[in-house]
């Protein structure tokens, strides 16, 4: 069976690539058409938003959304990698208290410069940056403005602390406790990281791979995945219009404008010359 389009929640499990997720759920949805809003790391566990079929086509839209984390730090350690997963390249026998620790994390609530990681998969003259890494080449690793929107300490034990964070698009998690700790003076790595939300989805919301293989889930339709748009419920004759391509007025407001006809979206239209609008996506 062919699964429909839409969304579908996974909650990751640790030591796997998102593409791996991916293709597992390619091939239990029995679909090609699969896509995802945002990489996690073989370490983290949690949300990933994967598209399905048509819901390829709204990834775009989506993928610029807000993520929170839940993360653990180690203190006295610093890795090639920046997580538990890498070479240490120092390690020292620091403590710190408390109130330092909610100290660094507030320091970096707000906007900030933050370094792209070394191993990423961030490209720079067409090759990704963990491949030069790996073939030992310096490059000037590039700096992304990224914003720290939320930050709370949850737990505090010796050289181990986890906290809950909420972040602008491409911020790494492992970068910022890179930066906490050299702000506190201590090296300090990621240890542990779990994707609890992006955007409106959240975790509590997501199926293991064996629901998804067991049949036991559901697509969130691309109406729902695109509330946060402006939607116009059209009729029949415009609807015709809109499924042929055809330019429209642009009387609707906000761009881009999602397009229901009986509770389906059948496109979404962008700005386009004098005062026009134009198909950016259409779904027959």
């Amino acid at each position: 069976m062919i699964a429909d389009s839409g969304i579908i929640l996974v909650n990751k499990e640790t030591n796997m690539t998102s593409r791996d997720v991916v293709n597992i759920v390619s091939k239990y949805l029995n679909t090609r058409k699969v896509g995802h809003l945002g990489t996690l790391d073989p370490l983290a566990t949690g949300l990933m938003v994967l598209t399905v079929n048509d819901g390829t086509k709204i990834g775009s839209l989506l993928v610029s959304n807000d993520k929170e984390y839940i993360a653990e730090a180690t203190i006295g350690l610093k890795t090639d990698t920046l997580d538990i997963t890498g070479n240490v390249i120092d390690k020292k026998d620091v403590s710190l208290t408390e109130e330092q620790v909610i100290n660094g994390l507030e320091h970096f609530k707000g906007n900030y410069e933050q370094e792209v990681p070394k191993y990423s998969a961030v490209k720079i003259n067409g090759k990704k940056l963990y491949e030069y890494a790996r073939s030992n080449q310096e490059i000037n690793l590039p700096k992304r403005e990224v914003t720290i929107k939320e930050i709370n300490l949850l737990n505090f034990d010796n050289n181990k602390f986890t906290f809950k964070v909420l972040v602008s698009k491409g911020t790494y998690i492992r970068s910022l406790i890179n930066d906490i700790g050299d702000y506190l003076n201590v090296p300090m790595i990621m240890s542990n990281l779990q994707r609890t939300k992006s955007g409106y989805f959240n975790l509590d919301n997501a199926y293991t791979l064996d629901d998804i293989k067991n049949g036991n889930y559901h697509l969130i339709n691309l109406k729902y995945s695109l509330k946060e748009y402006n939607q116009v419920n059209v009729d029949d004759d415009l609807s015709k219009r809109i499924l042929n391509g055809q330019i429209l007025e642009d009387i609707y407001g906000n761009k881009p404008v999602v397009f229901i006809y009986k509770d389906n979206v059948i496109g979404i239209y962008q700005e386009y010359q004098d005062n026009k609008l134009k198909p950016l996506h259409i779904f027959n």
